[in-house]
C-alpha cells in the first residue's frame, strides 16, 4: 500500500513543494522569482492531481487530488525539517536569526496550505473515512507522531477507496454498450419509513447513479416519510399513474425498501395499479411485522410516545412532508397489522414478485443506531438486520437472504447503501445492477 501512496508523481510533487517551501532566502534576494514560484504553488495546490485522467466522477477526482496533496505534503515535510534545522543553525551563527525565523514561517505556511487543501478535499469527498476516523483525525491533529499515524491511516483508507472506484469505472466503461440495466419498463425506487428520496437527502446512496450509468431509467416514489400504509399507497398509486401517463411506458418495475414494500403491496391491491406494474421487488420489508415495534409501542409511556412523535413530525415537515404521522405509520409495522396486510395483499396476477432480506451477524456489524437496536430486535424476532427479523422478509416467487462472512453482515441501511460504505464481499451497487439485469432478462 505504501508503494501506491509514494509513487513517482507524488514524490516529484513533494520535492517541488519542498523547494517552494524552503526558498525564502532566494525570494528575499530575488523577488522576481515569485512570478514563477506563486503559479507553481497554485498548480500544486489546485491542479496537480485534479486534472489527471482515469476517474469518471468529479467527486473521485477531487478525492484523488486531496490524497495526492497529502502524500506530497508528507514527502515535502521529510525534506523540509532537516533543511530548516540546518538553515536555523547556520543563520544564528551568522547573527541572522530573523532571516531563519522567516524561512521557517514561509515553509510552515506553504506546507500548511498543501495540508489543509488536501485534508479538506479528502474530508469532503471520501465516503469510506467514516465519522470515527474523521473525528480521530481532528482530535489527533496537533499531537506529534499520533497525527502522522492517523494521516497514514486516512491515506490508506482513501487509497483503497480510489482503487475500488477506479476499478468500478473501468468495469462500467467496459460494459457500457451492454446496457445491462436497460429494462423494458423503468425502475421506480420506493423508500421506507422515516427515509427520503424527494428533498435534501436520497437514501439510496450510489445505487441510482450506478443503475443509470448501466442503462436504467430511474424514478423515485416521492411520497411522504411517515404515513399509514393505506395513505402511502394512495400517494404511490398516483405517482405510478403519473409516470406511466407522462412517459408512455405502460408499466414500471418497483424496487421497494422496508415499509415501502408494504405500501406498494397495498397500492397494487387497493388502488388498482397492478396492471401498471410489471414487477415488485421488496427489500428488507417486514411482511409479517416486527415484534420489536409492538414492544416499543406497548411499553413506552403515552407522553413519551407523543413527545417523540411530535419531534419527528416537526422534523419531517421541515424536510418537505405535508402531513407526517409517526405513530400511525409505526403502528402499521406491528406484527398484528402486518399479518393482516400479508393475508390481504396476495401476489397479484401478472406481476412478478420477489423479495430480498439481509442479516447482521453481530450487533457491532451495523452502523449506529442499528448496532444498538439489533439486540432488542434479536430478543423478539431472532436473527435480523438491525430492525427487521429474518422470518419477516420472504414474499413472492423468489427470495434471497444476504449476508457476508465474519461479524459484519449486511444491515437494514447497508442494503440500500445508506452509509455509502464499501463492504468486503458485498458490492451493493453491483448487487442492484445484477438485480435489474435479471429483470431485463425476464422481459420486464
Amino acid at each position: 500500500m505504501m508503494k501506491r501512496l509514494l509513487n513517482w508523481e507524488s514524490v516529484l510533487a513533494g520535492v517541488l513543494l519542498a523547494l517552494l517551501s524552503n526558498a525564502f532566502i532566494l525570494y528575499a534576494a530575488h523577488p522576481e522569482v515569485l512570478i514563477l514560484a506563486v503559479p507553481l504553488l497554485m498548480w500544486v495546490l489546485v491542479g496537480v492531481g485534479l486534472f489527471r485522467t482515469g476517474l469518471y466522477r468529479r467527486r473521485m477526482r477531487i478525492l484523488r487530488h486531496g490524497a495526492f496533496l497529502l502524500t506530497s505534503f508528507l514527502c515535502a515535510t521529510i525534506l523540509t525539517v532537516p533543511y530548516e534545522i540546518v538553515v536555523l543553525i547556520h543563520m544564528i551563527g551568522k547573527g541572522e536569526t530573523k532571516t531563519a525565523l522567516f524561512s521557517i514561517l514561509v515553509a510552515v505556511l506553504t506546507l500548511a496550505a498543501a495540508f489543509w487543501v488536501g485534508i479538506i478535499s479528502v474530508y469532503l469527498t471520501s465516503y469510506q473515512l467514516g465519522v470515527e476516523l474523521r473525528l480521530i483525525g481532528i482530535v489527533c491533529g496537533l499531537v506529534p507522531i499520533a497525527n502522522l499515524v492517523v494521516l497514514f491511516l486516512i491515506l490508506r483508507t482513501v487509497q483503497k477507496e480510489l482503487l475500488f472506484e477506479q476499478e468500478k469505472d473501468r468495469l462500467n466503461a467496459k460494459r457500457e454498450k451492454d446496457a445491462l440495466c436497460q429494462t423494458k419498463y423503468p425502475i421506480l425506487l420506493v423508500h421506507g419509513f422515516m427515509f427520503r428520496d424527494l428533498r435534501y437527502f436520497n437514501y439510496w446512496g450510489r445505487v441510482p447513479s450506478e443503475l443509470v450509468r448501466n442503462g436504467a431509467t430511474v424514478f423515485y416514489g416521492e411520497h411522504q416519510s411517515a404515513r399509514p400504509i393505506a395513505e402511502s399507497a394512495k400517494e404511490l398509486a398516483e405517482r405510478i399513474r403519473t409516470i406511466v401517463r407522462e412517459t408512455g411506458c405502460d408499466k414500471v418495475n418497483i424496487i421497494a425498501h422496508s415499509k415501502g414494500g408494504l405500501d406498494c403491496r397495498c397500492a397494487l391491491h387497493r388502488e388498482g395499479v397492478a396492471p401498471l406494474v410489471a414487477s415488485l421487488t421488496t427489500v428488507n420489508t417486514p411482511h409479517r411485522g416486527c415484534l420489536f415495534a409492538d414492544h416499543l409501542l406497548n411499553v413506552a409511556p403515552e407522553a413519551f410516545k407523543n413527545k417523540v412523535s411530535s419531534a419527528y413530525n416537526t422534523a419531517l415537515r421541515c424536510l418537505g412532508d405535508t402531513d407526517p404521522d409517526f405513530i400511525a405509520a409505526a403502528q402499521d409495522l406491528t406484527k398484528e397489522a402486518c399479518l393482516r396486510y400479508d393475508a390481504e395483499f396476495t401476489q397479484p396476477d401478472g406481476v412478478f414478485c420477489q423479495s430480498i432480506g439481509s442479516i447482521v451477524n453481530r450487533a457491532q456489524g451495523g452502523a449506529f443506531p442499528l448496532n444498538y437496536s439489533y439486540h432488542l430486535v434479536e430478543r423478539f424476532d431472532g436473527r435480523n438486520d438491525g430492525l427487521v427479523g429474518e422470518e419477516s422478509f420472504a414474499f413472492g416467487e423468489r427470495y434471497q437472504l444476504l449476508t457476508v462472512k465474519g461479524d459484519r453482515g449486511i444491515s437494514h441501511g447497508d442494503i440500500i447503501d445508506l452509509n455509502r460504505e464499501n463492504i468486503p464481499e458485498f458490492d451493493v451497487r453491483e448487487f442492484y445492477v445484477g438485480l435489474v439485469n435479471d429483470l431485463k432478462k425476464r422481459g420486464f
